[in-house]
């Protein structure tokens, strides 16, 4: 019930004024956000890299409804590669985008606009050396981003995808999605679902995802375990042996400042780690959905919000 609640306050205007005018706010997303600038975000692409930990960067934002913002979207996208540009990380130092950053909710060719416009991002990373992912978001958009996803691979086949076990459409797409050079990060799901198209128990939800890891760790392409889970790590690590998969044929994702000290660990001891790291200034939705996703998170957020410096 928490979890519901939380989602659909990841998307109501007045609890996000009210919280991000909050002080006490700042010092819980400082933990799962790298910060508001783009130095910000190189800051911890430099402190990750030193550890061994490859990242995918993500300019927040969401849900835009007019071409104007969706241009600045697609420009602080482009900004991003030529800072990482001199890093020379290559695929080390990847981006992640959000279609409806980029418009893919407006009304009038909502689609062929984000299309377009994610284009020079895409093609920007390549000519770097390095990828760009779509992440996934709520049910309404999956046919569309895969959509987006199949036409810029023609071009561009590093392109990479997110699935979301959590929706019962989900195993057919990891089917048709486990081919060569075909780039997944597998998440369980950060989206409020009905039932009709999305698991509801927990424990049905891991199993989801359990099934969907096989599937994709027994097909040639790269699948991105997106866990903070030992036991789905653990798994993982399992089935790269079963299918006698290459250390450099698979990844484990986790997000930028959850299980830091495994994240590290994990990385020395030979498997490929990369953290996703948020910047910006709209943070408030994805934040609330950090929240949502483990009662711990709620709990360090109220204690921060009683504690006074």
């Amino acid at each position: 019930m928490l979890q519901k609640v939380l989602l659909g306050a990841s998307r109501r205007p007045g609890l996000r004024a009210a919280v991000t005018r909050t002080p006490a706010t700042r010092r819980v997303v400082d933990r799962f956000v790298a910060g508001e600038h783009l130095d910000d975000a190189l800051r911890a692409v430099g402190e990750l890299s030193a550890d061994g930990i490859a990242v995918t960067l993500d300019h927040l934002g969401e849900d835009v409804t007019d071409r104007a913002r969706a241009l600045r979207t697609r420009d602080a996208y482009l900004a991003l590669l030529d800072g990482l540009a001199p890093l020379a990380l290559g695929p080390a130092a990847e981006v992640s985008v959000k279609l409806s950053a980029f418009g893919q909710a407006l009304p009038d060719g909502g689609h062929d606009v984000a299309l377009e416009l994610v284009r020079p991002v895409v093609e920007a990373a390549t000519a770097m050396g390095t990828t760009v992912t779509l992440d996934m978001e709520d049910s309404r958009t999956v046919d569309s981003t895969l959509a987006a996803l199949a036409e810029l691979r023609k071009e561009h086949p590093g392109t990479g995808a997110v699935l979301q076990a959590m929706l019962h459409r989900t195993e057919d797409d990891a089917k048709a999605l486990a081919v060569t050079g075909s780039r997944v990060r597998l998440v369980k799901g950060a989206y409020d679902e009905p039932a009709s198209v999305a698991h509801q128990r927990k424990a049905d939800v891991d199993a989801a995802y359990l099934r969907c890891l096989e599937l994709l760790m027994a097909g040639p392409g790269y699948p991105m375990v997106g866990s903070h889970d030992p036991a789905v790590v653990a798994r993982a690590h399992e089935l790269a042996a079963q299918h006698s998969r290459a250390a450099a044929s698979w990844e484990v994702q986790m997000l930028y400042g959850i299980r830091p000290d495994e994240q590290r660990r994990l990385a020395a001891a030979g498997t490929r780690v990369r953290a996703y790291v948020p910047y910006g200034a709209d943070w408030y939705g994805y934040f609330v959905r950090r929240l949502a996703e483990r009662p711990a998170n709620v709990a360090f957020f109220l204690r921060s919000l009683a504690t006074r410096r």
